[in-house]
């Protein structure tokens, strides 16, 4: 293979960023374990599924924000691990149509293990998947390019939130969870706020190519003053949710991702206009919402164990 193909492929399936479906899927995959074992197969053919479709985004979204001119107009200065796109057409490592191939390849793999789950497992993965796929491709594809339009952060949430969550426990449990949906809350407005912060960097590029994110709606100053709110939703909602569900007080072993979301609060607020580029603001707000996916699956594990 070209080994400049090869890098586009790989930065397309971007490992670091894949850990947010795996976030998602350990809380529904947790709470599941509680009342049987699981189904390991099913869980593996479900964590290919959402993959081939993680790629596939990422594919067809570098495509429409190569389009628009954002990922072109990004400085050299901005661009970090985290942002400024996958960039496999600005930097010339491939072409528009294997990039198009890429999409469709992984997205036929995606939509066949989802099919292989609804006809062989649970048929009302179905209606779920539908939504996710209808999200996932309008989050950057016509007609709704919803992160053009402000709508992005949420279509995130509740990806990466509670549909992933939800599915991953209906296609082991064939029943959706109350508690799936409440654990799965706070997750997805962490990696709302792991987006919220990549989005800091690319400020100017997405300004000047129309792509309306809300932290270009808002600017970088009054954006860095909102997420120490985003950050206290989620975690005053995990306060809350042992009052709200039959599961214990366990589940604030979350509060575990509160360091990092206040370190990652604080860089952003001091330095909204260039802490990325000194400081790691964007690897703690996504270690934010990896250890509290840790926290609560390690939670009702110890539960598992002794009741």
């Amino acid at each position: 293979m070209n080994p400049l193909l090869h890098l586009g492929i790989w930065r397309l399936a971007d490992p670091k960023i894949s850990i947010t479906s795996a976030a998602s899927m350990t809380i529904g995959a947790a709470v599941a374990a509680l009342e049987m074992p699981l189904n390991w197969f099913w869980l593996l053919v479900t964590g290919l599924a959402f993959f081939c479709m993680e790629v596939a985004k990422n594919a067809w979204g570098d495509i429409y924000d190569y389009d628009s001119g954002t990922d072109l107009a990004v400085e050299p200065k901005d661009r970090t691990n985290f942002s400024g796109g996958k960039r496999v057409l600005v930097d010339n490592l491939m072409s528009r149509n294997q990039t198009w191939a890429v999409a469709a390849l992984f997205a036929g793999l995606g939509l066949t293990l989802g099919a292989l789950i609804v006809v062989l497992q649970e048929p009302s993965a179905f209606w779920i998947g539908i939504v996710g796929l209808a999200l996932g491709w309008s989050y950057h594809g016509p007609p709704l390019q919803l992160v053009y339009r402000g709508w992005g952060e949420l279509a995130v949430l509740l990806i990466y939130g509670p549909v992933i969550a939800l599915s991953t426990y209906l296609i082991q449990r064939h029943q959706f969870s109350l508690d799936v949906l409440l654990l799965s809350l706070p997750l997805g407005i962490f990696i709302s706020a792991f987006l919220w912060v990549n989005e800091f960097p690319d400020h100017d590029a997405d300004l000047g190519a129309n792509k309306r994110n809300l932290v270009v709606i808002l600017g970088r100053r009054r954006a860095s003053r909102l997420l120490p709110l985003i950050y206290v939703t989620g975690f005053s909602l995990l306060y809350f949710l042992p009052h709200l569900t039959e599961i214990n007080q366990a589940v604030w072993w979350g509060f575990v991702a509160l360091p990092t979301a206040s370190l990652a609060s604080y860089w952003t607020w001091r330095q909204p206009e260039s802490f990325y580029r000194h400081t790691p603001a964007q690897p703690l707000a996504l270690l934010t919402f990896v250890l509290y996916s840790v926290g609560i699956c390690s939670a009702l594990n110890l539960m598992d164990q002794f009741r």
